[in-house]
């Protein structure tokens, strides 16, 4: 297992090959080059200062309550600029918003008075995709999350897992190239979670995406990861077995574990 100093400046962090599966378009390279986080006039947030995430990743972020993981996430997206340094996608500097990248919630954020494929369609209707394509795509979206049934209910009349189901297929609908996803399974309920993280490895597959998953779960960010960033020390840690549920009791598993735990 290999970990990375924050302070190693002379080099990004670089990335392993993703063992994310499945072919598709290509993912994103995101990367922060020198960078300080943070808004101004507020203390800086800790964090690698340097970090390459490749094509196609999945990097899980753990880290103590308000030590900067959402800042990461709202700056990779292109909400918030760096204080110093420079985060780019694929060589370019990152200077606003862009189709794609899609930001995931830990609340769900569908608007209320839109039924579920209207939500599903909403990021491709904003884009002016005519309306028989991006009814086709929230169709099959939907299909894949295992909500086709549902797709013209509202969502107060869904749980909370199907509305992250819904979520989670209105981000992916618009084909991003990148996934930041901020707690997205924090409110749910132990079993239900465990689903999530199952149908997210299960959906991902094949798209190609580069995947930021921020966490407090210890155990979700050791299984989901292809790497773990401990956001308040700054090391990066590989995972020795991405999406392995049956290798959390191995040796290599259970030391990982515990070197995320000590750093928070």
């Amino acid at each position: 297992m290999s970990t990375v100093s924050p302070s190693a400046d002379a080099a990004e962090t670089a990335a392993p090959a993703p063992a994310w599966p499945g072919p598709g378009p290509a993912g994103a390279e995101l990367a922060l080059h020198g960078v300080r986080l943070g808004r101004p006039g507020a203390a800086d947030v800790s964090g690698p200062s340097r970090l390459r995430i490749a094509p196609g990743e999945l990097v899980t972020v753990v880290g103590p309550s308000g030590c900067g993981k959402t800042t990461l996430l709202r700056t990779l997206a292109g909400l918030l600029p760096p204080l110093e340094g420079r985060v780019t996608q694929d060589g370019e500097p990152i200077r606003r918003p862009g189709a794609d990248r899609a930001l995931v919630f830990q609340h769900d954020a569908l608007l209320p008075w839109r039924s579920v494929r209207a939500n599903v369609e909403l990021p491709l209707a904003i884009r002016r995709v005519p309306r028989a394509e991006r009814r086709r795509a929230a169709r099959e979206w939907l299909e894949r999350v295992g909500l086709a049934e549902h797709a013209l209910k509202l969502p107060h009349q869904l749980s909370g897992g199907q509305r992250q189901r819904v979520q989670l297929a209105r981000a992916l609908a618009g084909g991003p190239r990148a996934v930041l996803m901020d707690e997205p399974f924090g409110a749910l309920d132990a079993h239900t979670r465990a689903g999530m993280q199952d149908l997210l490895v299960e959906i991902l597959r094949g798209t190609g995406a580069t995947v930021v998953f921020v966490t407090h779960d210890v155990d979700e960010a050791v299984h989901l990861g292809d790497r773990v960033v401990l956001f308040g020390t700054g090391e990066v840690l590989d995972v020795p077995y991405p999406r392995v549920r049956e290798a959390r009791n191995e040796p290599a598993t259970a030391a990982l574990r515990r070197r995320v735990l000590d750093s928070l």
